[in-house]
């Protein structure tokens, strides 16, 4: 049957309406794009400017953000850079929204100037954004003559691609946007975007895997350990409080009941932790169910919701607080792990069920200068000795520290010379100002500035220690948890105060060297408080070290931590860390790597748990140096090194 519209009207509005239609369906803007290699150590590509947008000019000086539109396929970490007169200059990025289109904006500021001055590593170098997420490093200078823009990708797991199609200069923050109609978090606190092998899609699935979980917790595990974590089948003074002693060439921690400890830990242990969803008043469109106002939303903070609690309602109901925690010492007891470490949720660790080590906070350098203290202060030391009191006191007869951590990461360490440049620079006249104008009068060199930092750094770590040992002389001190391993001179620092060395390293294995340094310099036991490995295939980035995908984690796991035992001064490690971060970024400075041992939906990584049940088995004889550590590498492995200065066209 044939109809015959007549009214002219009506016929004018059918021609525009399919004219509308038309131009929706049509996208004339010209995209650029990047495949990057899987077969290439670094892959990437350049663009002249003018081909994206014919207007932009070359001098940016008098702007202050470049704004991209880009999609990329995957959340695995790239480069961004520009060429300008002088050289290319780029930083790391993130997405938040793999395979969609969204707006990025960057502040030029981190390709033209140092870092703002922060107390550590992560919060120098990492910066949120609400779409994605930076870490700062390679060269920086004026962008000026900046006539290409360069995408680089090193490692490329399963051939990612990247497009871009708009790029614009802006005076004024113009902000970040997310264009896709999908959202990025479902239901479940997963990504919404990315489909993977065993993703949650139903309660009933949900409910199914976590049957099967307290099936596989009820089956016990023997790893000979004691009442603290101890080797049982050892024994040495009992002191009532962890030790070190060094015994046949090897150190080792005592537990309080005089048995061979090894730590074994893990970071960040809460019940709760992960799937955050925070800024929402700028991410109006990232979340497809919010969780209910009573459960997931933070009471104090309206702009954040919790998925990571929602899903331990769903799975212990009212009482998901106390179960969730009880949970968390099953788990333990069943994996091996027997130490509660760094960052960890108090509420835990007063379960007194499991050894922990906790971190001093209140010293003068969590808002400090580059993380260092102001010594010179007439009331320096009393603080200390108060704070250092208000903290250890409710520790002091308690067997289940195993002691504290002054620090975490100095951001100044390799930076004496800046730090004293902004300390210089400082509007207010601090009382370190007044010493370090001093100190320089007889020379203004690069190593008396050294000199002074040191020496600054010196009188904290004395007050600190001095104030220990005086409130709670039970326990040991831990160290600052260094970045990476100082010089000698440092070393020699650290010697007079610390029981144990502590620092974090984030590589495919720690370094021997450094270690046996270490080893020779002060003669004291180390911990390794941070490391681990991610992957990219649930929608978070890859962590500080990448492998290829979920079972080559529990392969880095193995190698890691198996070689750092079979060295004869190491005694401990702190897997970072407990939950996955947030998948669109902590809070404070954007970081979303999938790093942990329990994903958002409360279910372990079972390739994780099944590397650290075999570890934990086998670290006694390893670090007695009766077996072999695990020696197979981890298939994809890259660290977060810069990438080299190579371009694959």
């Amino acid at each position: 049957m044939k109809f015959k519209i007549k009214d002219p009207i009506v016929i004018f509005n059918i021609v525009a309406m399919c004219c509308v239609l038309l131009s929706c369906n049509t996208d004339n803007t010209k995209h650029f794009s990047v495949q990057f290699d899987s077969n290439k150590k670094v892959s990437g590509k350049k663009f002249a400017i003018k081909d994206i947008n014919s207007e932009i000019e070359s001098d940016w000086s008098d702007y202050n953000f470049v704004k991209l539109e880009i999609r990329i396929t995957t959340p695995q970490r790239f480069q961004v850079g520009f060429n300008t007169d002088w050289g290319y200059n780029e930083i790391r990025v993130m997405s938040y929204a793999p395979g969609e289109w969204n707006e990025l904006a960057i502040p030029l500021r981190f390709y033209t100037q140092l870092p703002d001055a922060a107390n550590d590593i992560a919060g120098t170098m990492n910066k949120p954004r609400y779409t994605g997420w930076f870490n700062l490093g390679g060269k920086r200078g004026p962008l000026t003559g900046v006539d290409s823009i360069g995408f680089r990708m090193h490692v490329p797991i399963d051939n990612p691609s990247i497009e871009i199609r708009s790029i614009s200069l802006h005076v004024e923050d113009p902000g970040d946007e997310y264009l896709g109609q999908k959202p990025i978090v479902d239901e479940y606190g997963q990504s919404n975007l990315i489909d993977f092998e065993n993703k949650i899609k139903s309660l009933d699935q949900l409910k199914a895997d976590w049957k099967a979980e307290d099936d596989d917790l009820n089956m016990e595990e023997d790893y000979n350990y004691s009442k603290f974590g101890g080797y049982v089948n050892t024994q040495f003074e009992a002191t009532g409080f962890f030790r070190t002693e060094k015994i046949d060439n090897k150190w080792w921690f005592v537990d309080p009941d005089g048995h061979q400890f090894l730590s074994l830990g893990v970071d960040c242990i809460g019940s709760g932790r992960g799937g955050n969803v925070n800024r929402l008043d700028k991410r109006s469109n990232f979340i497809k169910e919010m969780p209910p106002k009573d459960i997931g939303l933070n009471p104090n903070n309206p702009n954040s919701v919790s998925f990571g609690k929602w899903n331990l309602f769903r799975r212990f109901g009212e009482d998901y607080g106390q179960k969730s925690k009880k949970m968390i010492i099953n788990r333990m007891s069943n994996w091996g792990i027997n130490t509660i470490a760094n960052w960890s949720s108090k509420e835990v660790i007063a379960m007194n069920e499991k050894p922990f080590m906790l971190q001093l906070h209140g010293l003068g350098i969590d808002g400090g200068i580059m993380g260092l203290a102001d010594v010179y202060a007439p009331d320096f030391v009393s603080r200390i000795e108060t704070i250092v009191e208000k903290t250890v006191s409710e520790y002091r007869d308690n067997p289940w520290l195993i002691g504290y951590f002054t620090g975490n990461e100095p951001s100044w360490l390799g930076q004496e010379s800046r730090l004293c440049d902004l300390i210089l620079a400082s509007e207010a006249e601090l009382p370190i100002k007044k010493a370090l104008k001093a100190y320089l009068v007889v020379e203004d060199s690069a190593e008396r500035r050294k000199s002074f930092i040191y020496e600054t750094f010196k009188i904290f770590l004395e007050s600190v220690d001095t104030a220990i040992n005086k409130y709670d002389p039970n326990h040991l001190t831990l160290g600052i948890r260094f970045g990476k391993i100082p010089d000698n001179e440092m070393l020699e620092i650290c010697k007079k105060v610390f029981d144990v060395f502590s620092f974090n390293c984030y590589d495919l294995k720690p370094p021997t060297r450094d270690m046996d340094r270490v080893s020779n310099s002060m003669d004291v036991p180390m911990i390794i408080g941070e490391y681990h490995a991610g992957t990219v295939n649930r929608g978070m980035a890859q962590a500080l070290v990448q492998v290829e995908n979920q079972k080559e984690r529990g392969v880095a796991y193995r190698y890691y931590t198996e070689h750092a035992f079979s060295h004869p001064g190491l005694i401990g490690v702190g897997y970072f860390q407990w939950a996955d971060q947030d998948l669109t970024g902590r809070s404070y400075d954007g970081e979303n790597y999938n790093c942990g041992l329990v994903d958002v939906t409360d279910r372990p990584y079972k390739h994780m748990v099944n590397a650290i049940k075999k570890t934990a088995k086998k670290l006694y004889q390893v670090h007695s140096q009766h077996a072999e550590p695990f020696n197979q590498k981890p298939l994809g492995a890259v660290g977060y090194e810069l990438i080299p200065d190579i371009w694959n066209e």
